[in-house]
């Protein structure tokens, strides 16, 4: 298995695909990052990454904490899980990248264009928001839900998150397929926990108009455990960042509205990708 060291903790990743230019053309377009979100393994992406992977190298990581990565003691950062995020790309050889995050991954995604800001081809937010005072908090509801889970077991907790994170008119066959790629890597309570402290002691609503990298921000207009004004605010914040909400989609927008999202995120990739950056790298 491939893994990538961060001052000893080891963080796997894997990759996916190649750019449309062939194999032999590596390097002439940045690859896609894909950072997933609280307690959710990079397995996660399986409606996502085949679409990416069709026309770029993707790579994907399980946060420390969940899935086959180490889970050390916490609490975890945000900006200690972007380290995380920089050592995968280190490994792989990679100085560049399109990076897309979702949910806490898109906290991570806004922290690593923050801390490494030349090594962002373009930046897509997903279902995420800015932390701190000014976020847009979930309903009474979700919170109530987050505070049982802890007394629950993981199926449970699982269950009693669906009304939270699918829009109502989601077919259940669909969930059960995204309940069935996380049950292998459901994570232990400790490593949930201390992602969750890093989420709660962090914020970059006051750094956000620093983010130069062109960003997309999308969300689902139903989402109950992150409410989409989090995404507007997000990109009110960020120069230039292009928003987009779905209509009929809650948290996990990729499976309740799957090619409504794939569209924006597929034009968006394609309107900001390689062949500029291929001639940066050439010094052309």
């Amino acid at each position: 298995m491939p893994f990538a060291d961060n001052q000893g903790t080891r963080i796997y990743w894997d990759e996916q695909g190649t750019d449309e230019q062939g194999m032999g053309e590596q390097g002439t377009r940045a690859p896609v990052l894909l950072i997933m979100g609280l307690g959710y393994p990079c397995s996660m992406w399986h409606r996502t990454r085949p679409v990416l992977s069709a026309s770029y190298r993707t790579i994907a990581f399980d946060n420390r904490g969940v899935g086959r990565s180490d889970v050390p003691p916490g609490p975890y950062s945000i900006a200690g899980m972007a380290s995380d995020a920089a050592a995968v790309l280190d490994t792989c050889g990679i100085p560049t990248a399109h990076v897309f995050g979702v949910s806490m991954g898109g906290m991570i995604a806004q922290e690593f264009a923050l801390q490494y800001p030349s090594r962002v081809q373009s930046l897509i937010l997903g279902c995420t928001a800015a932390g701190g005072p000014n976020a847009h908090r979930a309903e009474p509801a979700a919170l109530e839900m987050l505070r049982a889970t802890s007394q629950m077991s993981r199926e449970q907790a699982t269950e009693a998150a669906i009304p939270f994170i699918y829009d109502p008119a989601t077919p259940r066959p669909l969930i059960d397929e995204d309940t069935a790629q996380r049950r292998p890597w459901l994570p232990n309570r400790a490593g949930y926990l201390a992602q969750l402290q890093a989420i709660l002691g962090w914020e970059s609503f006051s750094r956000l108009p620093r983010i130069t990298a062109p960003t997309l921000v999308i969300h689902g207009k139903t989402d109950r455990l992150v409410p989409p004004g989090n995404g507007e605010m997000i990109a009110a914040r960020i120069p230039g960042a292009k928003l987009v909400l779905l209509e009929r989609a809650g948290h996990l927008f990729s499976t309740d509205q799957t090619q409504a999202a794939h569209q924006p995120i597929l034009e968006f990739l394609s309107s900001h990708t390689g062949e500029a950056w291929g001639r940066d790298k050439q010094g052309k």
